[in-house]
């Protein structure tokens, strides 16, 4: 629903790395609302780009989860986990070209059980898209493992050059 621009940028960093999760269900509802306005309902599964369980320990939640539960909630459905990150690598956002990006994430995610995504058509949410590196990741795992389709959605994304 938006661009990762100025006031949204600066909210989502908040709710990031200021310790403010209870932003996760305002933006997760937003973000439900906009799916549902573009008629979004073409998937069984919804869930989430999972944080490392180190940095997620850290930061005391998982944004992309809190904002997969409150897009769900809005859908009239329940997000549920369906990927864990394998290991920690460093902060995408670190990271300047789509190149590094992609590398920086190769084969760090994990799909949790096979079972649960075969057959299936995945609704993944993230909070931010940047190249789509991260996404395209996941949805690389979970088609591997038989998934039908995958599609993202994202509270924001960047503008494209």
């Amino acid at each position: 629903p938006f661009y990762y621009e100025p006031p949204v940028r600066q909210g989502i960093l908040a709710y990031k790395f200021r310790n403010a999760p209870s932003r996760g269900k305002v933006f997760g509802r937003i973000l439900g609302e906009d799916l549902l306005r573009r008629g979004a309902d073409d998937f069984d599964l919804i869930s989430w780009v999972p944080l490392s369980a180190k940095r997620c320990h850290r930061r005391g939640y998982d944004q992309a989860q809190l904002l997969a539960e409150a897009a769900a909630e809005a859908l009239g459905t329940k997000a549920v986990p369906l990927l864990r990150k394998a290991r920690d690598v460093s902060p995408q956002s670190r990271l300047r070209t789509p190149e590094e990006r992609r590398a920086n994430i190769s084969g760090c995610y994990v799909v949790r059980s096979a079972d649960a995504v075969r057959g299936k058509r995945i609704l993944l949410i993230d909070d931010v898209i940047t190249t789509g590196s991260t996404l395209s990741e996941c949805a690389r795992m979970l088609l591997t493992a038989g998934a039908v389709s995958v599609r993202g959605a994202a509270l924001a994304c960047h503008r494209e050059e």
